[in-house]
């Protein structure tokens, strides 16, 4: 047998699977609804459906299985549509023997049947599909249940026996059906015909389950006509009735019994079929041809005027064209109500209120010519006066035999007088009154005055205004005859003495009450002369009326394994009897426990070893004890007995007891606990509670445990240990919880509950709740009432004092270089319970907007929020944590643009008791301003003043000598300006671009020439100037580096020292010269513009074989002003 543990970590799995998906589940399956009551023997079917699967085409794979109720833990395998060899050995041989089948109807739909119903197939029984596809989403199982119940159905019917009938004649068959089934059901009787050429039988008549009569096929017109009928008498008998034989009711005629039953889905189902013995019926025919001419119809009376007791003769006269040829049906009617009749065939049947008197050979009617009918009733009686009318009916007979009714045609009416004639018999009823059903029914009928012999008939009729029918009747001679309705039951009609005669009918119903009539006649010889009759009214009790079943028990409230005892009280009088014990569990299922039968027997219908019944007779009552050894949870419901009292065979169902409810309570649970004392421990430890139990456990005694968490406003459940140590955590429990918490189990037995690395969150008061589980009679595991220990866990949380450093120096950087700017904690970071989010944010030099570089999250998350003009920045960041408390921010190749002030944020969190972030604490550390240069400016200019006189004719130099550049990548812009003296406007003359493009500024190219000797040195002649041009000149010299960033970009701009020039005209010369004192000074000026001059074409030649040699300048061309004249060329500033 499989463990059901399986079944339910399945169930678990498929359901977990399902919650985890959004919306309705998909698969879904369906069974039969129950529970299901058949009957043993009979066939079982359970319809399975599946819906829901990706591929409805694709055929789906089912098992059946089985959970029986003596082992409600374990579930058998019956049979599946994918292995053969599913089954277990139970089922083995019936499912190769096909009497256990299960059958696709549909690729999503299959047919469980079983052929045969045993008792032990009695259970719940399991539909599953197997799931071909990779997800899970749905119910992949379900499970209806069935009872089995024992066949009470009962059917009989008269011994076969065969009968000769003329075409025409009537025919009657009776049948007795009964079931006794506790549950509520329903009967259906048909009468069948099985003809003697075929092997099928022909319904004739039913009476369905909703009491609806229905003839068969053929025998419509003929039901209709009310030649077919079928009556129920009693609580047991159905009469079969056909008024007319014809040729085609030859065969074998018997009665099927159905038992019905409404399943929980409202459909009826058959648990229960019987057949009657059948009756052989043969039906002889005649030869006739048919015609249509008309009939005259003439009644008349050999006498009309008689005495009672003496004899009427009644004659009529049918006449009509070819008589001899056609078929007549001749009746005899006393005001409007039939007497007599004499069909096609010559058949005579007689009226309900004629029919004992024909039987007793009073009435006689014969056709006694070719166109001549008569009717003779003896000792007629003062009742039989009235008026008398002959009717006849033309007969066309068809090719299968059967008569159809043409033309009617009625006499006049005949008067008869019958009056009455002296005698001094009467007749008294007595001992009339009521009596109990099931009981026996006597009647007297006190004869006076009576003479010669006597003879009786007990007749009845249910309602005053109905037609007495025959009871029994005891002849002259002392011979008893039953009438057909009573032939079954126990009935004597007797004459204890010479003025009494007596009725006996055993085991009456409700049905037999009514008028009883005696009435008695004298004869004289083989002649009746008169008669008398007296009636009273019988009234039968019902057996519910007087029969009280009251259910009762010592005790309703009973300890497990206590011993139950329930009490059935039946008072009233003592009648066979069948009584059922059932217990209700739920609100829709009665599940029977046992029957026992009038004749001793008992049926079990569950597992009878914890059972014992017992039986007390008293003087009013009888007492049925049922006796409950070791109660369970499971023998707690409402019971109910139930009896039915058994009459002529047939039981009859009478108001069940009342219901007792009965309830099974577990013992009081004597478990003693201690746990932990109160704990107060820091965040970020591990704690331990233990949980004991101190007092003495049964030896079978099992424990679950569960710890609860009860913190201000919420109780949660953290972890449950069930009774087979299975461990779950509760649906709050987040999985970042689960995984700092275990249990464990110890000898003692003691329960330990850990938690690792607690936090601000576990703050709370613990309880440790413990149940004793204990097995029940059936192996069943019940628990007792919880008991419980509490412990206070106090977490303690370090003090927040969160503390960044603020003593950072500016950095100062050249582009290229990598920057560090740091942002230290220098306190609360050593808690492991603190987490930390870090932004670091930044102000341009020439903005008051301050945005987000780079964010760290608690999390451990690293974002750059989104921002066009930093983009270039933040792809250059470097956030770090080296350390716990360390958050530095690294700038790769530094530019120029990336100065200004930058600010680290620091916010501390801290997961609460729901797992939530709170911040805890924040700061910041103070502005840190960053400069980025291209280079360090150190541009110097020789800054010496001159002045100089010179002619017109004479050329000067404008020098501008670099002393100190920044960098050795500097290039640099020149240019020089004159101003008519100080104040006054400056006015551009020449610029030498650093891209070695030259620019006149002032117009005067042909005048000026551009010297750049050394690298370092700039020079600007200017040619024969005139005395216009005296004034100050001097340079500008603009340094240029280039920026990682921006290109070339001016770094410096520097001016040299003034040259104070004086041009004036050779007169003014010559004057100044002749001055004897003054002529050495020009000679030593004249030496000294020798000596610079050669000094300067030396340096020109030495710096031109220098540029020969590096290749800087082509061969061809050269800086010389003096071969290439200065060409005017304007060009925009870089």
């Amino acid at each position: 047998m499989k463990c059901p543990l399986a079944s339910c970590v399945r169930a678990h799995l498929l359901l977990c699977l399902g919650l985890l998906r959004c919306g309705e589940a998909r698969v879904n399956t369906e069974v039969q609804a129950g529970p299901l009551y058949r009957v043993a023997g009979s066939p079982l079917s359970i319809s399975c459906n599946v819906s829901g699967f990706v591929s409805e085409t694709t055929t789906k794979d089912i098992e059946f299985r089985i959970v029986k109720p003596a082992f409600p833990n374990t579930e058998i395998h019956i049979i599946s549509t994918k292995d053969p060899n599913f089954g277990y050995a139970g089922y083995t041989m019936r499912v190769a023997r096909k009497e256990i089948t299960l059958t696709h109807v549909t690729p999503n739909s299959v047919l469980f049947e079983i052929q045969s119903l045993e008792k032990g197939d009695e259970g719940e029984y399991h539909c599953s599909v197997i799931n071909a596809e990779k997800a899970y989403d749905g119910t992949y199982s379900a499970q209806t249940t069935l009872k089995v119940i024992d066949n009470s159905l009962s059917v009989s019917s008269p011994a076969s026996t065969s009968a000769s009938y003329n075409e025409g004649d009537a025919f009657t068959l009776s049948c007795h059906a009964s079931a006794n089934t506790v549950q509520h059901t329903h009967l259906s009787l048909a009468w069948y015909l099985r003809r003697d050429d075929e092997d099928s039988a022909h319904p004739i008549v039913s009476l369905d389950r909703d009491f609806s009569l229905n003839p068969g096929p053929g025998f419509e017109d003929r039901h209709q006509a009310g030649l077919i009928k079928l009556d129920k008498f009693g609580e047991a008998t159905y009469k079969l009735t056909i008024g007319h034989l014809e040729l085609s009711d030859r065969g074998r005629i018997y009665c099927q019994a159905q038992e019905w039953i409404q399943d929980p889905d409202r459909s009826w189902y058959t648990i229960a079929q019987k057949d009657g013995e059948e009756t052989t019926v043969k039906v002889k025919a005649r030869e006739v041809l048919p015609d249509t001419s008309s009939m005259v119809v003439v009644i008349s009376a050999k006498s009309d005027t008689l005495q009672d007791g003496q004899e009427l003769s009644l004659f009529c006269h049918v006449d009509s064209h070819d008589l001899q040829q056609r078929f007549f049906s001749v009746a005899w009617l006393r005001e409007n109500v039939e007497v007599a009749r004499i069909g096609p065939t010559g058949i005579l049947s007689v009226g309900p209120e004629y029919s004992r008197r024909e039987k007793e050979g009073e009435l006689m009617a014969a056709r006694t010519g070719e166109r001549d009918y008569s009717l003779k009733l003896q000792h007629v009686r003062t009742e039989d006066r009235g008026a008398y009318v002959c009717r006849a009916w033309l007969q066309d007979r068809g090719p299968g035999g059967a008569f159809t009714q043409r033309a009617t045609q009625d006499s006049h009416s005949q008067l008869v007088s019958i009056s009455a004639s002296e005698s001094g018999l009467s007749v008294e009823m007595q001992n009339a009154g009521s009596v109990n059903e099931g009981f026996r029914l006597e009647l007297k009928c006190k004869v006076l005055g009576g003479k010669g012999q006597l003879s009786v008939t007990w007749q009845r009729k249910s309602t005053p205004t109905a037609i007495f029918a025959s009871v029994i009747s005891l002849s002259q001679e002392g011979v008893a005859e039953k009438a057909e309705e009573f032939k079954s039951r126990k009935v004597n009609a007797m004459r204890p003495a010479p003025d009494t005669f007596t009725l006996e009918l055993d085991e009456v119903r409700p049905s037999d009450s009514g008028v009883y009539e005696c009435a008695v006649s004298e004869w004289n010889i083989n002649t009746k002369t008169h008669s008398k009759s007296d009636s009273a009214t019988v009234k039968v009790t019902p057996a519910e009326s007087f029969v009280k079943v009251n259910l009762m028990s010592r005790n309703s409230k009973v300890t497990q394994g206590q011993i139950l005892h329930l009490m059935c009280r039946v008072g009233g009088p003592r009648l066979p009897m069948t009584l059922t014990w059932s217990l209700q569990r739920d609100a829709s299922t009665i599940d029977d426990i046992l029957t026992l039968y009038s004749d001793g027997s008992i049926s079990w219908s569950v597992e009878q070893q914890r059972y014992q019944l017992k039986v007390e007779n008293t003087r009013n009552e009888v007492i049925y004890y049922l006796i409950i050894n070791g109660a369970s949870h499971k023998d707690a419901g409402n019971y109910e007995c139930r009896v039915s009292v058994v009459l002529e065979k047939v039981p009859k169902k009478l108001t069940p007891s009342n219901r007792l409810a009965v309830s099974v309570e577990n013992p009081e649970s004597k478990l003693v606990l201690t746990a932990t004392a109160a704990l107060s421990v820091n965040v970020n430890t591990g704690i331990e509670m233990k949980c004991s139990v101190i007092s003495e456990p049964a030896a079978s005694s099992r424990y679950s445990v569960t710890w609860l968490l009860q913190q201000p406003g919420e109780n949660k459940t953290i972890v449950i240990s069930d009774k087979d140590a299975l461990v779950t955590f509760g649906p709050t429990i987040v999985p970042s919880h689960r995984e700092r918490v275990s249990v464990k189990r110890t000898k003692g037995p003691s329960f330990e509950f850990s938690i690792q690395q607690v936090e601000i969150s576990d703050n709370g008061l613990y309880t440790c709740e413990v149940v004793e589980w204990l097995p029940d009679p059936h192996g069943d595991w019940y628990q007792l009432s919880p008991v419980s220990k509490t412990t206070q866990l106090t977490v303690n949380e370090p003090v927040n004092d969160l503390c960044l450093d603020y003593n950072q120096h500016p950095p100062a950087a050249r582009e290229g270089d990598e920057v560090e700017l740091k942002c230290n904690i220098i306190s609360a970071a050593s808690s492991s319970s603190f987490f930390y989010k870090v932004s670091w944010l930044y102000t341009a030099h020439d903005s008051s907007t301050t945005n987000v570089l780079v964010e760290l999250d608690h999390t451990g998350l690293l974002s750059y929020p989104k921002n066009q003009e930093l983009r270039d920045l933040q792809g250059r960041l470097r956030l770090s944590r080296p350390t716990r408390s360390s958050f530095p921010l690294g700038i790769q190749r530094a530019r120029e643009e990336d100065g200004g002030t930058y600010r680290c944020v620091v916010e501390q969190y801290q997961l609460d008791h729901e797992g939530h972030w709170q911040k805890k604490a924040s700061n910041r550390t103070g502005p840190i301003p960053l400069t980025v240069n291209v280079a360090e400016k150190n541009l110097s200019i020789a800054k010496e003043d001159k002045r100089l006189n010179i002619s017109r004719l004479q050329d000067f130099h404008i020098p501008c000598h670099i002393t100190h550049q920044s960098s050795s990548e500097s290039e640099f812009q020149v240019t020089w300006f004159w101003q008519k003296e100080t104040g006054t406007e400056k006015h551009p003359l020449f610029t030498a671009y650093r891209n070695s493009t030259l620019h006149d500024r002032f117009g005067k190219g042909d005048q000026l020439r551009f010297g750049h000797p050394l690298p370092n040195q700039f020079s600007l002649t200017v040619l024969k100037p005139s005395p216009e041009d005296s004034g100050l000149y001097f340079c500008e010299v603009e340094e240029w580096l280039p920026s990682l960033s921006r290109g070339w970009r001016k770094l410096a701009v520097e001016n040299s020292g003034y040259l104070t020039l004086d041009v004036y005209v050779e007169g003014d010369v010559k004057a100044v010269s002749e001055q004897p004192c003054q002529w050495p000074i020009w000679m030593g000026v004249l030496v000294v513009i020798v000596i610079c001059s050669l000094l300067v074409i030396f340096l020109l030649v030495l710096m031109k074989c220098r540029r020969k040699a590096s290749g800087r300048q082509k061969p061809d061309q050269n800086l010389w002003a003096e071969e290439h004249p200065l060409k005017e060329k304007p060009i925009a500033d870089d």
